[in-house]
């Protein structure tokens, strides 16, 4: 994936993909890039956001571009993120997801994560509805020497 995008066309696209709940805004995005914990995948049309603290990666967003959705690009970005948390380091990632988003949880469950819990009422919609959050964890195969 091109990596060519600027924190106004990524918090474009996060508003674009996210029009349920709230989105994340040009700072937030750019609070979290400042962190050397933190690194991106991907590019404005289909990216993630990762954290890597210790041996855990925590995918913290993952965001398709309306127009781009359905093209396979958030499957390709998937082990691509997983791959860069790696070598950073993580043993194993974590991620939550809204638990009416079937689709998120059938690629995650696609790429070898699982299950793990679920808070409660975590997302607010828009409209004032409260959706679980389901978390889900994988352990990442060695990397070899």
């Amino acid at each position: 994936m091109n990596s060519i995008h600027t924190i106004k066309d990524l918090a474009d696209t996060h508003a674009l993909a996210f029009t349920e709940t709230r989105s994340w805004t040009e700072t937030e995005i750019t609070t979290l890039l400042n962190s050397p914990l933190v690194f991106l995948s991907g590019d404005s049309r289909c990216f993630a956001l990762v954290r890597v603290v210790a041996d855990e990666a925590e995918l913290l967003t993952l965001a398709t571009h309306p127009e781009y959705q359905r093209q396979g690009l958030a499957t390709n970005l998937m082990p691509i993120w997983q791959a860069a948390a790696q070598s950073r380091g993580a043993a194993q990632a974590f991620l939550e997801v809204a638990a009416d988003n079937i689709a998120a949880m059938a690629l995650y469950r696609s790429q070898g994560f699982a299950i793990s819990g679920r808070r409660n009422e975590y997302y607010a919609r828009k409209d004032g509805v409260l959706v679980d959050a389901v978390l889900m964890q994988r352990t990442f195969s060695p990397l070899a020497k």
